[in-house]
């Protein structure tokens, strides 16, 4: 194989300065020499063969265990360069596996109350510790908003929920139901801020008892209740709905399920509100790697795919907006924490661990930078008229969200420390 697989990289690898030197001893360079250059290396003929069959799983697998070895540069690196060449036809032999998981996706993705809790668990239950290491200090772990030059990690977060909270249009005593609520952080934000009575719910038994503990220490258990329950098991009536970062395990085959179940759940004169990552290309698959390690059952939809579900649910979208680069700039931050933290993750886990997560963490920023990752922000309706004519009204509530916020002592930012 050491002779087939420069062929391929040479007529892939156009763009950028990537040296790769191969299991049996050789060394070639690959394209036009721009940008800061990028070794690495196999180490054995087993690996450097399963990439080349199958690119999408093995190279992360080959990475984590330590027989694909970057040299020059950082995984990411490796990755932006993949990520930036221009879009050429695979070998014949590396597309069996593609069309089999496209055609297999559906079940892939079938997400039963009992497997989307396994799911959630396998990637949201681990040690709280982890996330702590290279999350804000309210560990929103969705993508920021980055709404003027040079925010750090934590204000853009605050500023993500203060974004959500103004299209939300929240008055005093209203009824907030979240529906993957995290940690509680958003939760928490809306009913101090805003003065909701919020509802969160989650599948993950980490992030209930978190933001229990939460709500108790800030004095907010009454305002900012949590639920550990499926989002089809709930029941009542809610002036607002918002799903920050959950859409994306709903599964290809339950988005008319989630928007169903939300219109009957919303009031009637009610707004839902949705973030989730989205592809700004056509209908995809989920990458098998992440499938298999990081996000089980998971998918990211593209817009098409949201949009005939909320019209099949008989609801109207009021508006979009599309963050392009919110979320590669939120996951470099997360990336560079993770990374000066590294000792630590392996004190807590070990060596494959810490690579597996600075793969993942690396690929998707990369695919919101080089590829055609973003985050769509849909807000929702049952019948038109129940938003304001103009997007004016969303700096204004942010103006004054950000005086309540500058009335307390105590950053909020740094909520739950």
């Amino acid at each position: 194989m050491d002779w087939l697989l420069p062929i391929l990289l040479r007529k892939f690898i156009r763009r950028g300065s990537f040296t790769l030197t191969t299991a049996g001893g050789n060394t070639y360079t690959f394209g036009d020499g721009s940008g800061l250059p990028v070794a690495a290396r196999f180490t054995t003929a087993k690996a450097q063969r399963a990439v080349l069959l199958d690119p999408e799983l093995k190279l992360g697998e080959t990475y984590m265990d330590g027989t694909f070895v970057v040299e020059q540069g950082s995984i990411a690196d490796v990755v932006a360069i993949v990520l930036r060449q221009e879009r050429i036809k695979a070998p014949n032999w590396a597309l069996p596996p593609r069309l089999v998981r496209y055609l297999f996706r559906h079940l892939q993705q079938f997400n039963p109350r009992s497997r989307a809790r396994h799911n959630v668990a396998h990637h949201y239950d681990l040690d709280g510790r982890l996330y702590s290491l290279f999350l804000d200090g309210d560990q929103q772990y969705s993508c920021a908003y980055f709404d003027s030059p040079n925010l750090s990690l934590d204000d853009a977060q605050l500023a993500k929920k203060r974004h959500l909270a103004a299209k939300l249009q929240l008055q005093p005593g209203a009824t907030v139901l979240d529906i993957g609520c995290g940690w509680g952080g958003l939760a928490l934000y809306l009913a101090e801020i805003a003065g909701a009575q919020v509802t969160g719910i989650t599948l993950s038994q980490e992030q209930y008892q978190r933001a229990q503990r939460r709500a108790l220490e800030r004095g907010r258990a009454r305002d900012a209740t949590f639920q550990l329950v499926d989002y089809r098991d709930v029941e009542g009536r809610f002036d607002r709905i918002v799903s920050v970062g959950m859409f994306e395990h709903v599964g290809i085959g339950f988005y008319e399920t989630f928007f169903r179940r939300c219109a009957r759940l919303v009031a009637d004169d009610g707004v839902i509100l949705l973030h989730t990552i989205g592809r700004s290309g056509p209908p995809g698959i989920t990458n098998p790697w992440i499938a298999k390690y990081i996000f089980p059952g998971g998918y990211i939809p593209a817009l098409s795919e949201v949009l005939r579900a909320v019209e099949h649910a008989e609801l109207i979208v009021t508006d979009t907006e599309i963050l392009q680069f919110h979320y590669a700039e939120t996951l470099r931050a997360w990336r560079e924490r993770f990374l000066a933290h590294r000792e630590e993750v392996v004190r807590l886990y070990d060596q494959p661990f810490v690579r597996m997560w600075e793969f993942y963490l690396a690929c998707s920023e990369m695919a919101f930078r080089e590829g055609d990752m973003v985050v769509f922000q849909i807000q929702i309706a049952k019948r038109k008229g129940v938003t304001p004519a103009t997007r004016d009204y969303i700096a204004r509530e942010e103006a004054r969200l950000r005086a309540i916020e500058a009335s307390y002592s105590e950053p909020l930012r740094l909520a739950g420390e």
